[in-house]
């Protein structure tokens, strides 16, 4: 007898949000990061869960949840329409939709620029915050690198969480269930982060057309980093902690960016120099960046503080790939680019030697004269210069003229002949 086959998930009809924002999270990676999210019954915020397993939708704390079923046969359409005008539906009204999910699996690529694309039409500023795969993942790195070349493609930023940095941020006996697990929280931490800078009520507030003005068609990869510290040096702390992080590469993720979002978060004690000391800090570190920041207090913060930083990186609209112009000017630069420079000739101007004084020029020639002696040089035997026997030619016509007599001497001869002088 066959076993029965899953209930189907309870789903709850999908109304469009009456939030500023929406939190979609697809495929197994993106569900996780969702039940984080729930939990915390985040204010001012709409969720829905997306899979195309519907065991993993039963499993989930999500109260609305939409099962799709991908052809990917068809990629121009990828979704029935009765699917899309629910998705479309849930992301209406919406001003912001953070799409979070794992790229590298089925169901979390190939949604991803669906989703960003259906969250755009309705007008939303999108954010998709997503997990890469480990470098031992070989069968899922190729799909994950297209993957996210389409997301960003479609969505205005996108937060990436590369799962092999994770080996920096824990020990060495933690278990592969537990490193999936400490993904997931990352990930939650980064959109509680953007979450934060929109939704919460802050003493120095982020407006939504701020961040829509940072980010917008921007297509840019960004990186994140968060940092909590408590007691008297929490200043000093959180920022040793924040430069410290592995997912900004040492800092170099500060340095390449162009757009910077810096978050704090503190109890009534936090001090107008422990601000300033931070923001100091991390300005320093990316002086062609323009930073955004926000500051929160809490009651129940009171002797901590919490930063959250999102650095966008350089980044703008894609060139399309059948763009000739794109193409003809590609191929002109790497011909410029490999043309070899020819050589340059060497300078022909010899410069002209020192003037030496008549005294110089006489010690120089004593030297010389000594210092050949004091080499042993052989002198060469005295060279005598002689006449050839060659035949005589007759002078013709002058054959009988007299020689020209000069002060007894012939000139006739040549000059070197009757001086007696030595040609070498």
């Amino acid at each position: 007898m066959d076993a029965p086959s899953p209930a189907p998930p309870p789903v709850s009809p999908i109304t469009a949000p009456s939030t500023d924002i929406r939190i979609l999270g697809a495929g197994n990676a993106g569900l996780a990061v969702l039940d984080l999210l729930v939990a915390e019954q985040l204010p001012a915020t709409a969720f829905l869960a997306i899979n195309s397993d519907a065991e993993s939708l039963a499993r989930s704390r999500c109260p609305e949840k939409l099962q799709l079923t991908l052809p990917r046969a068809n990629r121009e359409r990828p979704l029935p329409d009765d699917a899309m005008d629910q998705l479309k539906t849930a992301v209406t009204g919406a001003r912001a939709v953070f799409i979070v999910l794992g790229l590298g699996g089925a169901t979390g690529t190939e949604l991803a620029p669906v989703l960003a694309r259906a969250a755009k039409e309705a007008g939303a500023l999108v954010i998709g915050f997503v997990t890469l795969p480990f470098t031992f993942e070989c069968n899922r790195l190729d799909s994950a690198a297209e993957g996210l070349r389409e997301l960003k493609a479609a969505a205005d930023g996108v937060i990436c969480l590369p799962n092999q940095k994770l080996e920096k941020l824990l020990a060495e006996n933690t278990s592969f269930l537990d490193t999936f697990k400490r993904s997931a929280e990352l990930l939650a931490d980064a959109v509680r982060g953007i979450w934060r800078l929109l939704a919460h009520k802050a003493l120095i507030e982020i407006h939504f057309d701020d961040l829509a003005a940072l980010i917008r068609n921007r297509h840019a990869e960004s990186a994140f980093a968060i940092a909590e510290a408590a007691g008297a040096t929490r200043s000093r702390d959180v920022v040793e902690k924040l430069l410290a992080h592995p997912l900004l590469d040492g800092g170099q993720a500060l340095a390449d960016a162009d757009a910077v979002l810096v978050s704090l978060l503190g109890g009534p004690d936090l001090t107008l120099v422990e601000v300033n000391r931070v923001m100091e800090q991390i300005t320093a570190k990316c002086p062609q960046a323009q930073v955004t920041m926000g500051a929160a207090i809490q009651e129940g913060f009171r002797e901590q503080l919490a930063v959250t930083l999102i650095a966008a990186s350089h980044g703008g609209p894609e060139p399309q790939a059948n763009d000739p112009r794109q193409a003809q000017t590609d191929t002109l630069d790497s011909q410029l680019l490999s043309r070899a420079e020819p050589p340059r000739p060497e300078s022909r101007f010899v410069p002209p030697p020192p003037q030496l004084s008549p005294d110089r020029v006489a010690q120089m020639l004593s030297r010389q004269g000594t210092g050949a002696a004091s080499r042993g040089r052989k002198s060469g035997p005295k060279m005598r210069q002689t006449q050839l026997p060659l035949e005589i030619v007759s002078k013709g016509r002058f054959d009988k003229s007299e020689p020209t007599i000069h002060k007894g001497e012939d000139l006739d001869v040549p000059t070197y002949i009757r001086r007696g002088i030595s040609l070498n």
